[in-house]
C-alpha cells in the first residue's frame, strides 16, 4: 500500500491547563510558517474572547505547519469534561497524538480520559512531558505515572514503545532529556515525522469523506470539516450525503477550504488524508458521510455525547426588562439558540408549553455558561432557571449521571473534603498521600451533588485545592437529598437603591450580594441570610434625618466587603423558586414570585401538598 509521505495528521491531547495551546503556538513559531511582519499572539488558536480570557480551549481546532516539505495538520482539543464529545470526533481524522503532560502535576483525570479515546482508536502516541522549567518538575516519576496509565487503560505493545520528549512551550524549547533543552522545537518536529504513520494513499478509489466538526458563514452557510478518507474530491463535483437516518441528498461542492497556519485557504482539489473544510449544504451534519453519486458507501456514524444537564431558557420579564439589552424578545432568544445549534452538536433545544421558554440540554455547567456569556456579550437579556441533571431510564430504572472526582487538597483539609462530598452521596474510591503535605484524593459523585460545589470547596480549602471531574457514566439514582444550598436569602420588599444604611441594617443577618446604589427591585435577591429560611428585607431604607444626628455621621460609616456572584456562582446557587436574570450589564438574582405574599401562599401550598 502506497503512502503520503508528505503529510502527517495528529491531534494534541491534554489535561486542562497542560499546555496544549502554548506548544502550537511555539510550533508555529518554529516552522516558519508565519511571515517575518506578521505577528503571532500568545495562544493563538484560542481566537474566542472567553477562552483568552480564561485561558481554555472550548471548540476544536485545526492547523496546518509546513516543516521540512511535510504538511503537519495540528488539531487542538479542549481538555474540559464538557467538551469530551469535540475530542472523540477529532480522533477519527488522525493518526497519531501529541500526549503532552505537565512534568509537576503528572497524570491527572482528564489525561486519563483523553488517552483512554485516542488508545481506542489505536492511535500511536508521543508523550511530550511540558513545563520541564518547573522548579519542582518530577519527570521520572511522571514518566513511570504515564507508563502506568497506559497499561491501566488496555494500550498494546506497540503503543506502549512511546517515545518521550520534553519540553517547555513558554520558553519554546525542547529536547531528548530534562537538562538537554534546545533553543528550537525541531526534535518534537523530528519525532512526529520519525513516529507517527503517514495515511495511505487512496486517490484512485471512489471518495469518503466525514464530516467531523461544523462551522458556519454568513456567506457560504453552513462549513463540514473532516478528513478525505479515500479518493479525491474537487470543486463542482456533484456528491451524495449518505445522512443519519439513512436517506441521501445530493448536492454540489461549491467551496473547498484547505488549512495552512491560522488561515483558511480556497483550494480546488483534495485528495485522501487531506484535511478540508466544504461547502454547498445547508443541513450537513456531524458524522455524515460525503460520496460519489454512484458509489454511496458510507462511514461508522460518528458517536455524540448526550447531554447531561438542562436548563430552561426564559425570555426576561423583570421589572428591569428591556434597560440594557438589544435582544430581548422571544423570537431573537429561539433565533439565536437555533443558530448555535448549527455549529454545537452536543446542544440540544427543545420548546416547552411556553412560547417564552425554551429546554436547553448541555454537556455540563461550563458549556452551557460560556453560550449565556457568549449571548450577553452580544445584547441578549434573558432569565435561567436552576440547571437540573438529566434523568435517564436504563432496563427500567431510573439513573442519573454520575462523576468522577479528583481532588488534590493540602492535608489539613482532607477531613472537610470527605465529609462535604459524602454529604453528596460521594463514595471514596482511593486516597494517596503524594508527600509533601499534599493528598490525592478519588470519588465518585452523582452529578447532581457537583452542582454548586465549586464554590464550597474553594472556600473550604482556602483557595489551595485543585478539583477535577469527569463524566463515568449512569447509575441508580441515589436516595434522599443530594447537594442543594443550606442557606436562605435576603429578599427585597420594596423597589429602590440600594442604601449605605440599609445594607449596614442587614449585615448581621447574611451576606449582602449587592453595593450601595444598586437598582433594586422588589423579589430580587439581596443576599444570603445566616439561617434556612428566606427573609424578606428592606435595604432601601433611608435614614432619617434630625437636628440631634449630625447629617456627616453616615459619611464615614463602613461596610463589609459585598460577594459579587459570577456568572457560574449565580447559576450553581440558585434554588428550585429562584431564576438568574442575565443582561449584557447585570447578572441578578430573583425570585420567581416577585410578590411576598403570592411566595408565602405558594409556600404553605407546597407544605400542604
Amino acid at each position: 500500500m502506497q503512502l503520503r509521505e508528505d503529510i502527517r495528521n495528529i491531534a494534541i491531547i491534554a489535561h486542562v491547563d497542560h499546555g496544549k495551546t502554548t506548544l502550537v503556538d511555539q510550533m508555529l513559531k518554529y516552522s516558519g510558517t508565519f511571515l517575518e511582519h506578521e505577528q503571532v499572539d500568545e495562544r493563538a488558536m484560542d481566537s474566542d474572547d472567553i477562552e483568552r480570557e480564561r485561558g481554555i480551549t472550548i471548540l476544536a481546532k485545526n492547523t496546518a505547519i509546513r516543516y521540512n516539505d511535510t504538511t503537519i495538520n495540528i488539531l487542538d482539543t479542549p481538555g474540559h469534561a464538557d467538551f469530551g464529545g469535540e475530542v472523540e470526533r477529532i480522533m477519527k481524522m488522525v493518526d497519531g497524538v501529541l500526549l503532552v503532560v505537565d512534568a509537576y502535576e503528572g497524570c491527572m483525570p482528564q489525561t486519563r480520559f483523553v488517552l483512554k479515546k485516542a488508545l481506542d482508536q489505536k492511535l500511536t502516541p508521543i508523550v511530550v512531558l511540558n513545563k520541564i522549567d518547573r522548579p519542582n518538575a518530577r519527570p521520572n516519576e511522571v514518566i513511570d505515572e504515564v507508563l502506568d496509565l497506559f497499561i491501566e487503560l488496555g494500550a498494546d505493545d506497540e503503543q506502549l514503545e512511546f517515545p518521550v520528549k520534553y519540553a517547555s512551550a513558554l520558553n519554546g524549547t525542547s529536547g531528548e532529556e530534562p537538562e538537554a533543552q534546545k533553543e528550537t522545537m525541531e526534535p518534537v518536529f523530528t519525532e512526529i515525522l520519525d513516529h507517527i504513520p503517514a495515511p495511505a494513499d487512496t486517490a484512485d478509489e471512489p471518495l469518503q469523506f466525514q464530516v467531523t466538526l461544523l462551522d458556519y458563514n454568513d456567506y457560504v452557510g453552513r462549513i463540514g470539516i473532516g478528513r478525505v478518507v479515500r479518493g479525491n474530491i474537487r470543486v463542482g463535483q456533484q456528491v451524495v450525503v449518505l445522512k443519519k437516518d439513512g436517506t441521501k441528498k445530493s448536492f454540489r461542492i461549491s467551496k473547498l477550504f484547505g488549512f495552512i497556519g491560522l488561515k483558511r485557504t480556497e483550494i480546488k482539489e483534495a485528495t485522501s488524508g487531506d484535511i478540508v473544510a466544504i461547502a454547498g449544504m445547508d443541513d450537513i451534519n456531524v458524522g455524515e458521510t460525503i460520496c460519489p453519486q454512484d458509489h454511496p458507501e458510507g462511514l461508522p456514524y460518528l458517536r455524540i455525547d448526550e447531554p447531561t444537564l438542562q436548563m430552561t431558557f426564559l425570555t426576561n420579564n423583570s421589572p428591569f426588562a428591556g434597560r440594557e439589552g438589544s435582544y430581548i424578545t422571544s423570537r431573537q432568544i429561539e433565533e439565536r439558540l437555533m443558530k448555535q445549534l448549527e455549529t454545537d452538536v452536543s446542544l440540544r433545544v427543545e420548546p416547552t408549553d411556553s412560547p417564552d421558554a425554551w429546554t436547553v440540554s448541555g454537556r455540563g455547567e461550563l458549556h452551557l455558561s460560556i453560550l449565556i456569556e457568549n449571548m450577553r456579550r452580544e445584547g441578549f437579556e434573558l432569565q435561567l432557571s436552576k440547571p437540573q441533571v438529566i434523568i435517564k431510564e436504563i432496563d427500567g430504572q431510573k439513573c442519573e449521571p454520575v462523576e468522577h472526582v479528583q481532588v488534590d487538597v493540602p492535608e489539613d483539609y482532607t477531613g472537610p473534603i470527605m465529609e462535604s462530598l459524602g454529604e453528596r452521596k460521594g463514595e471514596m474510591l482511593d486516597m494517596v498521600n503524594q508527600g509533601n503535605g499534599q493528598v490525592r484524593l478519588e470519588f465518585r459523585v452523582p452529578s447532581r451533588g457537583l452542582i454548586g460545589y465549586a464554590t464550597e470547596f474553594m472556600s473550604q480549602t482556602r483557595g489551595y485545592g485543585i478539583l477535577n471531574h469527569t463524566f463515568d457514566g449512569y447509575e441508580p439514582i441515589a436516595k434522599g437529598q443530594v447537594g442543594g444550598r443550606r442557606e436562605g436569602v435576603l429578599v427585597s420588599l420594596e423597589k429602590g437603591k440600594a442604601t449605605t444604611y440599609g445594607i449596614m441594617q442587614l449585615e448581621d443577618r447574611g451576606v449582602i450580594f449587592v453595593e450601595p446604589g444598586t437598582d433594586i427591585y422588589a423579589g430580587m435577591i439581596v443576599g444570603e441570610h445566616n439561617r434556612e429560611n428566606d427573609l424578606t428585607v428592606n435595604i432601601t431604607k433611608e435614614k432619617h434625618l434630625t437636628n440631634v444626628r449630625s447629617a456627616t455621621k453616615d459619611q464615614t460609616a463602613t461596610i463589609r466587603k459585598t460577594r459579587e456572584l459570577s456568572l457560574e456562582e449565580a447559576l450553581q446557587y440558585l434554588n428550585d423558586d429562584e431564576y438568574c436574570e442575565v443582561t449584557p450589564e447585570s447578572i441578578r438574582l430573583r425570585k420567581k414570585l416577585l410578590n411576598k405574599n403570592e411566595r408565602e401562599k405558594a409556600s404553605k401550598k407546597s407544605k400542604l401538598g
